[in-house]
């Protein structure tokens, strides 16, 4: 490949193939480019050109001055001799793997039911794979990826792929494919009793991945060829594939030490020199199927502790290319800027870099200037992977231009999704109720691969896009006028808010003895999270109410049967703080999305949560504000039916945010602060109606944190404000518990303290006792709940394994201020199921209090 500079002057042809067959794409500072075809004046442009060259005829071209055509290369076959390949490329960094229609998840359920085989459910794997792939190349992106549709998880995809594999799974005597779900959800079953194994939040997002265990005896092998079979699968089908791999680094960087006191002290990433080779036997074997390039995903290049491992990430890659060196590694990063640790790819043997422009659109001049004199590939991150918002195009076109500008070669630019799509709907296709005005503001995983082509379209020709282009402006604006429209009153309650709104009116060891009296608690009190099961018939009755085929009376009537029923069964559990069961809801953030003014709703706009759980985000389009009670209609009705406390159950500001689509026109704290005042008015109300405790869930405070530590404080001082605004308007009586779950929450554990909750729970079944050392490290004040089994699991725990769990609680943590509680909402668990759970789990609570009072 020969790059060909041509001068100002102008370009002639001799040879009408010249018009046929080849184009060239011109630009100059400050000027959109233009396609150029056969005769065009060329009059104070520059251009630049490669060509293929496969005649020995030409075998070298030099620096040409193409007045009349006189420096064109010329040969018998001119059409296959000279080909332009100065363009520039397109791609995806990843994609949904639900199906349109849920496929995926259907089929997952129905062979975990034990109604379907593996045979089917793979045969619908292969479908949707085939399908994405289509998908994206009808859109009109180049690059396909292979290997990031999983099953499951994409890290436990790469523990499977690369023997990440505790050896109590490995020798359960499962299959391959029981195995993966084992680690993943658990199983017991036929004489196997296994755990799942911990899941932690992906970076900031809403995703959950399984958290690889490592040990010093961990034997680093390509355990399945699922990469390959990816790669070859699209290639074979006539696509342009990418495969795609977890890096190494980071997937031990996510990892943790083993179960084995002798790996206590374990860094995972002190494993990097033996998996390493592994890592370059695959990108080998990638090579021989035919793989040009390889996307290596290593997202940890975006955090602080990345820095340690510099040295770490120059040995693995320089052992990995030099086992492919046919490879090209594209690494790519997302979700934050690369900002010191890009002098770490500098050291890289790679042939190119993806960087989020979406998220950390400040990094573009310092990485076009690392890279401008070699010969990188920088792949362009223009389009969100994260929102569900349509693109500015015209504004992502100037950045790709001076892009191409900098680096001075088309070729070396990719149009690219910021992130995998996996964060976004499938396709607004599927949206039948939305305004033709909102739907318009809206860009979903097949739009946004449409928009990716556009914009690398209009990079090489921006006539050929005009059309697009502005019909994407004027939708832009659109969106932008109607968010002008503000609520005023929400804006000034906002502004107006006081440091006496945010503190409760007395301090925890004064509320503590009021509660005391007031909610008459037993020592290892015993409640659960809010959600109990979701039945088929709750389903099928709030499907019918939506459809109009039920009356408002009947399906309140059912859900009064509903509460009742469950509150029955929590009093024959003996449970000692009951709940509701939230029969009514949907989703957490959905319901309160749907009952608070500032929100708009999709039909089956599905974002993948972890598995087959999947949920459909509210979307914040303008102020947020409460029409209404949200719950004491539920919550009121309930504490009717028993003597015992009855707790309300909210989802918290920070968190209805964080599993939303934020607007991106307002901070998100100032959203966030708007929903807390809709919050603090419902606590108000509940407390009127009689309600002793209240539940405002937070499990996404810890999600939201930057993921750069310099970020910290900003984003801790609002948040925690946000909760404390929401839960400081009810009297000292008033029981504020919280929630949090699937993060690692010492780093935040002074915010933790500072949300002032009378009560916590947190997960813990599957977190080992570091998290419990780390709240008594602080010596945190309040009540605190760690879980004694996993919800996300249907195995049942014996009595006995929960009394030992209370009894490593009560060693770490003041027995008075313990509760019991499981990990999470029993929303997704049968009543057969969470019954067997909290049976054992009420009957360890009342060992304890005669063993360990």
């Amino acid at each position: 490949m020969v790059d060909l500079l041509l001068n100002s002057g102008s370009l002639g042809t001799r040879d009408p193939w010249w018009e046929r067959s080849c184009s060239l794409t011109a630009f100059r500072p400050g000027v959109h480019s233009r396609r150029l075809r056969g005769k065009e004046e060329l009059d104070g442009w520059g251009a630049r050109l490669s060509y293929v060259i496969s005649s020995p005829r030409t075998e070298t071209l030099t620096e040409h001055n193409l007045n009349d055509g006189s420096g064109l290369p010329t040969c018998v076959d001119q059409p296959e001799c000279l080909k332009a390949s100065n363009e520039n490329t397109s791609a995806v960094l990843g994609y949904p793997r639900i199906g349109p229609q849920r496929e995926v998840k259907k089929a997952l359920e129905a062979y975990w039911g034990g109604k379907s085989s593996q045979e089917e459910l793979l045969k619908v794997a292969k479908e949707q794979r085939l399908q994405t792939y289509k998908f994206i190349k009808d859109a009109g992106v180049d690059v396909v990826p292979t290997g990031t549709f999983s099953l499951y998880d994409h890290v436990l995809d790469a523990s499977n792929t690369f023997n990440l594999i505790p050896e109590n799974y490995a020798k359960s005597g499962l299959d391959a494919l029981d195995t993966y779900f084992a680690m993943a959800r658990g199983h017991q079953k036929n004489g196997v009793d296994l755990p799942a194994t911990e899941m932690q939040k992906w970076f900031d997002s809403n995703y959950h991945y399984l958290v690889p265990e490592l040990s010093e005896s961990t034997e680093f092998k390509i355990n399945n060829t699922k990469p390959i079979d990816d790669f070859l699968e699209a290639k074979e089908a006539g696509y342009n594939a990418r495969p795609v791999l977890v890096g190494p680094v980071t997937l031990l960087a996510l990892g943790k030490p083993g179960k084995d006191a002798k790996d206590a002290e374990l860094d995972p990433v002190s494993l990097l020199e033996k998996l390493a080779p592994v890592y370059g036997e695959m990108l080998a074997k990638l090579g021989e199927a035919g793989a040009e390039w390889v996307q290596i995903d290593e997202p940890v290049l975006v955090l602080d502790r990345a820095q340690q491992y510099a040295a770490e990430f120059k040995a693995a890659y320089e052992t990995i290319a030099k086992a492919a060196p046919s490879v090209k590694i594209l690494i790519a990063t997302y979700f934050n800027k690369l900002e010191s640790n890009l002098e770490i790819v500098k050291t890289l043997p790679v042939a190119g870099l993806h960087i989020d422009l979406d998220r950390a659109p400040e990094q573009l001049d310092e990485v076009l200037a690392a890279f401008a004199n070699t010969k990188h590939v920088v792949s362009l991150g223009l389009v969100s992977g994260r929102n569900i918002w349509k693109t500015d195009l015209s504004a992502a076109l100037k950045t790709a231009q001076k892009a191409v500008e900098k680096l001075g070669d088309a070729s070396r630019v990719q149009i690219a999704s910021s992130s995998s799509l996996l964060h976004t709907p499938i396709t607004i296709a599927n949206e039948k109720k939305l305004s033709a005005e909102v739907l318009d503001w809206f860009s979903f995983a097949n739009e946004k691969c449409a928009e990716i082509a556009t914009l690398a379209a209009a990079l090489r020709d921006s006539s050929s896009a005009a059309d697009a282009l502005a019909a994407n402006e004027k939708s832009i604006k659109a969106r932008r006028d109607f968010e002008k429209n503000s609520d005023s009153a929400v804006r000034d309650r906002v502004a107006n808010i006081k440091d006496e709104d945010l503190a409760r009116k007395s301090p925890f060891s004064v509320r503590k003895e009021v509660q005391k009296e007031h909610l008459a608690l037993p020592l290892f009190p015993t409640t659960t999270i809010g959600s109990f099961p979701q039945t088929k018939e709750i389903r099928q009755y709030r499907a019918r109410f939506n459809k109009n085929d039920i009356s408002k009376e009947e399906y309140e009537k059912f859900l009064e049967d509903e509460i009742k029923m469950v509150v029955e069964k929590q009093e024959a559990l003996n449970l000692d703080v009951l709940v509701h069961g939230e029969p009514e809801r949907n989703d957490m953030v959905q319901y309160f999305g749907e009952l608070l003014d500032g929100f708009v709703f999709t039909q089956n706009a599905w974002v993948q949560s972890f598995g087959s759980r999947y949920v459909r985000p509210p979307v914040v389009v303008s102020d947020v504000s409460r029409p209404a009670p949200m719950t004491v209609r539920w919550s009121s009705y309930a504490q009717s039916l028993t003597k015992k406390p009855m707790k309300g159950m909210l989802t918290g500001p920070v968190t209805i945010l964080n599993w939303s689509f934020p607007r991106a026109d307002i901070s998100k704290e100032v959203q966030s602060k708007q929903i807390a005042l809709a919050l603090r008015d419902e606590v108000i109300d509940l407390e009127k109606a009689g309600v002793r405790a209240v539940q405002v869930d937070e499990p996404a405070i810890r999600e939201g944190l930057p993921l750069r530590q310099k970020d910290w404080a900003g984003y801790l001082r609002w948040a925690v404000d946000s909760f404390r605004l929401s839960t400081s308007g009810c009297s000292d009586a008033m029981n504020i518990a919280s929630h949090f779950c699937y993060s690692d929450f010492s780093l935040i554990m002074k915010s933790i303290i500072e949300l002032d909750a009378d009560m916590i729970s947190i997960e813990h079944s599957k977190s080992g006792e570091h998290l419990l050392g780390a709240f008594k490290k602080v010596g945190y004040p309040s009540h605190i709940g760690p879980g004694v089994f996993d919800i996300h699991s249907p195995r049942v725990p014996s009595k006995e394994e929960m009394i030992g769990r209370i009894q490593a609680m009560a060693e770490v943590l003041p027995k008075d201020s313990i509760w019991v509680n499981p990990d999470c909402g029993l929303k997704t668990r049968t009543w057969e199921e969470c019954t067997a759970q909290l049976t054992n789990m009420v009957a360890a609570a009342e060992e304890c209090r005669k063993t360990l009072a």
